[in-house]
């Protein structure tokens, strides 16, 4: 058994411009740091498939997906660009790389539940848990995770899956998608206030929003996931996990003003980790989420992948 990298050529050909910090660049940054500090030998490497639109669907309206479709498809054809809004951009790959990034997901989620490994990475772009059940933002188009916990659900046959979501920026996507979902107990911290504004007031039960103010370092983070996250995690007791994997709340990370580390992201990781070893045998599908200061991002994803495959 062992933990699996989903990646995919196609996710470095979108590009939102010049200077845009979710940039192609940042897959090139985990890719070189796993082979350089050995640990890329360790994982097994799967290509992200296209994904089921079918799947889509169970988190996004249809009219969305037929509607992002039939723009993302246009801009293939044309090669031209454009913005959905101030902050997310498309371009002729763009509508390739999702379909991978959602793919990577659901494969991920197939995997792990039929035994073939242990848990997954998937180090795909564009991220997610921005992207809600109508609506692109935050550099994200189909939310990945929320796509792959319901499919576990609803596909699969599980009853309980946990969302873990560790991110500078809240994870409003996926809370709309599925706030009042009792088979999904989400669990997050973000800093607040921050883009996108929001997750001060849970919009469902099984919502467990951690709003952090700036410049707090990750002791007192970890307490705060001690007091707030594992008890709701223990009593859920999920039968599968997924993690929103961002890691620009790194203090070199200029997106945001948190003040984690990479002994910060390991401890985390073991602690979700623990949770899936208790009550899910074992099975995480991670995806990545945030993280723009390369350097950080790279050492820090190092360090998830670690735990992960108990490095």
């Amino acid at each position: 058994m062992s933990t699996a990298l989903y990646t995919h050529a196609d996710c470095h050909a979108h590009d939102m411009g010049h200077g845009h910090p979710e940039c192609p660049q940042r897959l090139d940054a985990i890719h070189d740091h796993l082979i350089a500090c050995g640990l890329d030998v360790a994982l097994e490497h799967r290509d992200a498939p296209l994904v089921d639109l079918r799947d889509v669907e169970l988190a996004h309206s249809a009219h969305y997906v037929s509607e992002l479709k039939d723009r993302l498809e246009q801009l293939a054809l044309t090669g031209e660009s454009r913005a959905f809004d101030p902050d997310t951009a498309a371009n002729a790959g763009t509508w390739a790389a999702t379909q991978r990034a959602a793919g990577a997901a659901v494969a991920a989620t197939d995997a792990v539940i039929d035994g073939e490994i242990d848990n997954a990475f998937c180090a795909v772009r564009p991220p997610g848990h921005h992207a809600t059940r109508d609506e692109t933002m935050g550099f994200c188009f189909f939310n990945n995770v929320a796509i792959a916990a319901r499919h576990a659900l609803d596909v699969r046959g599980l009853k309980r899956v946990a969302i873990v979501d560790f991110d500078v920026h809240h994870g409003n996507g996926t809370e709309d998608i599925v706030a009042g979902d009792d088979r999904i107990l989400m669990v997050s911290f973000f800093q607040h206030p921050l883009y996108p504004y929001s997750g001060g007031v849970p919009k469902g039960e099984n919502m467990i929003n951690l709003p952090i103010p700036p410049y707090t370092r990750g002791m007192e983070i970890r307490d705060m996931i001690e007091a707030m996250w594992m008890p709701r995690l223990e009593a859920f007791q999920p039968q599968m996990v997924f993690i929103s994997a961002g890691f620009d709340a790194h203090r070199e990370d200029d997106l945001g003003q948190l003040g984690l580390v990479e002994a910060d992201y390991e401890w985390i990781t073991r602690r979700v980790k623990d949770v899936a070893d208790r009550h899910a045998q074992g099975r995480i599908v991670s995806c990545l989420e945030g993280g723009y200061a390369l350097s950080a991002l790279s050492r820090s994803v190092a360090t998830h992948l670690r735990v992960l495959a108990d490095l």
